[in-house]
């Protein structure tokens, strides 16, 4: 290989960035700001021999760039920055380190950790200031130059707004233990579009996939060292690459990214979204401890936060060490190009960002008009993708829910409380519950926000399953190694009885009926609804609320479940609300007078109109939901609220159809919705812990 590779480089293009092969050669590009020469470092096929170093030309405008005529596809490259090694001014410049191409699009090698990956000399006395010259280029990580991907054309689902149901899941953990797989898929992109899993998702009738990280990360040092791994994936290195744990063949980039794209294909063609959780708010390479594996080696000022009085520390927004400086206009460029490769070449529908704050942090703190978003909303390819914002980070003035811009949906953990809370009896109130039900209009009913800006959950990843919400008081947290200091600690949940399983009958029928109470709230209430995956099966992580490094059984969902109807009610709940147009409305409801159009009235079990009094009683939690079609006087849809330990009594005026139960007292829970109800008025008995969804008769095409 060495005999064929050109004596010299040619001068290059400075876009676009990362290296991209055609018919005469491959051109290579790289930016830094503060570099003052970069070498492009080729090696041979297996990564393992450095067999030329070319210097790029440049800088020009902050980018070196260099082209190898008659090159192409499968050279195996790295970078080499040099510059000052001053962190006390901020920069971290070491050429005895090979840096991978932050647009790596595949990624050779396996990662392990080694002393020579560090920047600096591990042990010494002046400890991140000292300086390391052992060069670590037989142990880092690769870019390989790729082949220019088939075009497709991408079927897209295209859901509305007001449709979408996303189902939260982990690639590997959801098909782990899958039934009805071949058993050497399991774990992979090819198992999420597989017969088994597809039929599982039509069954539910979710439109949306929301997937865990599936970009190359990175388990931490110490999690390695204690034989476990970063499971979850939030820990990213490659932004344009899958991770390879999730291929069917780990040890072929190309044939990676090709089961990705085959996977959205299928999932396209089954009528569901693919949206990727992203994490833009930090690295894998750490804190000032880190190694220097990447953008720290490349131009550690530009790429991250760093502390004014003292460039040497990096602001830790992100919890993990360094915070991403999305501000600089380089960055912001290479998340937008990550973002853009992933919808024109990988097919995905949209991204939910974790840590979204970090987007809009500048100088002065978040500003939902930070130049990311304008140009974000600016971008004519992303401006049609779903965007979903966790609107929090860990830094000053890190809450901001409600107050992402233009198309954005925050995930709403004010649902989560206020509905769990609610249903658990823990002092919410009628009140609180029916603001959250109907979209938190307190929160996002200002500038063009729509209620579908609210997205509704009650689970995710972080945190405890649905089942373990009505098992556990506490975390069980131990296994992963962090003597139960990690997870929530406040979590809303309760075991009624008893702390963790039990084969009291009563006690898992109590459980039962709180869980379904719960989906039934989140499946109904107007929003954008968010299941976790397993929680239709009544998976269970035994008690962890952060099973963030659990690859084994307590992260992957249990298929065999519980024998009860769980999976039946959500099928269920998600047919009944995409078939009433009020259980999916896509504008704000107005009060019970005012005006002709779709209106919400509440009331208390005898039927009157809640009034002040009635909002902020703390000792009643009962109470009915009326929804009225745009221009009609009489309710089309009931929803009947009944949290308490015992039946209630409630009033109905007219004559129903009883559509749903949630509890399966009054009405056996069906998957296909047919079965129904007749009801007369005057009264009707909500069984205990139930929500109950009564119909007018004459929208409904027949009774049973």
């Amino acid at each position: 290989m060495s005999a064929r590779l050109p004596v010299e480089l040619v001068a290059g293009v400075p876009a676009p960035f990362g290296a991209h092969a055609d018919a005469a050669g491959v051109s290579f590009a790289v930016w830094s700001e503060h570099a003052s020469a970069i070498e492009l470092c080729i090696f041979d096929s297996d990564g393992v021999r450095e067999l030329r170093r070319y210097p790029l030309f440049g800088p020009s405008d902050g980018v070196f760039c260099g082209r190898l005529q008659g090159m192409g596809p499968g050279l195996v490259y790295g970078y080499r920055a040099h510059g000052a090694y001053a962190p006390e001014r901020g920069l971290r410049f070491n050429a005895h380190k090979l840096l991978l191409d932050p647009y790596a699009r595949e990624i050779v090698g396996r990662f392990h950790w080694d002393d020579s990956h560090f920047g600096y000399a591990l042990g010494h006395p002046d400890g991140a200031r000292s300086f390391d010259s052992r060069d670590n280029a037989l142990a880092a990580l690769k870019a390989r130059v790729p082949a220019p991907l088939t075009p497709f054309a991408w079927q897209r689902p295209r859901h509305a707004a007001a449709k979408v149901v996303l189902f939260e899941l982990h690639v590997r953990g959801f098909s782990m233990q899958l039934p009805g797989i071949d058993p050497s898929l399991r774990g992979s992109f090819s198992a999420l579009a597989s017969d088994a899993a597809i039929a599982h998702f039509q069954r539910l009738g979710v439109t949306t996939l929301a997937l865990m990280p599936v970009h190359y990360a990175l388990s931490e040092a110490p999690l390695v060292r204690a034989g476990r791994s970063n499971y979850w994936g939030y820990n990213t290195l490659g932004f344009f690459s899958p991770d390879p744990r999730f291929g069917a063949l780990r040890d072929d980039p190309a044939a990676l990214v090709d089961e990705f794209r085959q996977m959205v294909r299928r999932l396209h063609a089954a009528g569901l979204e693919v949206v990727l959780d992203v994490v833009f708010n930090h690295t894998a390479e750490g804190g000032e401890l880190g190694p220097s594996l990447s953008f720290r080696g490349l131009d550690n000022p530009s790429w991250y936060r760093l502390f004014r009085d003292d460039p040497s520390r990096y602001e830790n927004l992100s919890g993990c060490g360094n915070t991403l400086n999305i501000a600089h206009p380089r960055v912001t460029q290479f998340v937008l190009d990550a973002l853009r490769y992933w919808v024109v070449k990988m097919g995905v529908d949209g991204f939910r960002f974790d840590l979204a704050p970090i987007l809009g942090r500048t100088a002065h703190g978040f500003d939902p008009n930070a130049a990311f978003f304008v140009a974000l909303a600016q971008d004519p390819v992303l401006a049609t993708t779903r965007l979903i914002a966790e609107p929090w980070d860990c830094g000053v003035d890190g809450y901001q829910l409600g107050r992402f811009p233009g198309r954005f949906c925050d995930w709403n953990d004010r649902f989560r409380d206020a509905v769990r809370n609610y249903w658990l009896r823990r002092g919410v109130t009628r009140g609180e519950l029916a603001r959250r039900f109907c979209a938190s209009s307190d929160l996002f009913h200002h500038g063009r926000r729509q209620p579908t800006a609210s997205v509704n959950f009650i689970t995710a990843h972080d945190g405890f399953t649905l089942a373990d919400v009505v098992s556990y008081t506490h975390k069980r947290n131990l296994a992963n190694g962090e003597d139960n200091r990690d997870g929530r600690g406040d979590e809303p949940s309760a075991g009624f009885g008893v702390d963790g399983p039990t084969d009291d009958a009563e006690i898992l029928r109590t459980r039962s009926r709180v869980r379904h109470a719960l989906l039934a709230t989140l499946l109904l209430a107007q929003g954008t609804p968010m299941l976790l995956a397993g929680d239709e099966l009544g998976n269970s992580q035994a008690g962890n609320n952060n099973a963030y490094c659990q690859d084994n059984p307590v992260g992957w969902l249990d298929w065999a479940g519980q024998a009860d109807d769980t999976l039946a009610l959500v099928a269920a709940l998600l047919q009944l609300r995409a078939s009433e147009p009020l259980l999916h409305h896509p504008q704000w409801f107005a009060g019970a007078h005012e005006g002709d159009q779709a209106r919400v009235r509440w009331d208390n079990p005898q039927g009157a109109e809640m009034q002040a009094a009635d909002w902020h009683d703390h000792e009643r939690a009962a109470f009915a939901c009326e929804l009225f079609k745009a221009g009609e006087t009489l309710p089309r849809v009931r929803l009947l609220f009944n949290p308490e330990p015992e039946p209630v009594l409630f009033a109905i005026g007219q004559d129903y159809v009883l559509a749903l139960d949630s509890s399966g007292e009054r009405l056996p829970i069906d998957a296909t919705g047919a079965r129904t109800l007749e009801l007369k008025p005057p009264h009707l008995l909500v069984p205990a812990r139930a929500l109950l969804v009564l119909l007018r008769p004459d929208t409904i095409k027949a009774l049973p």
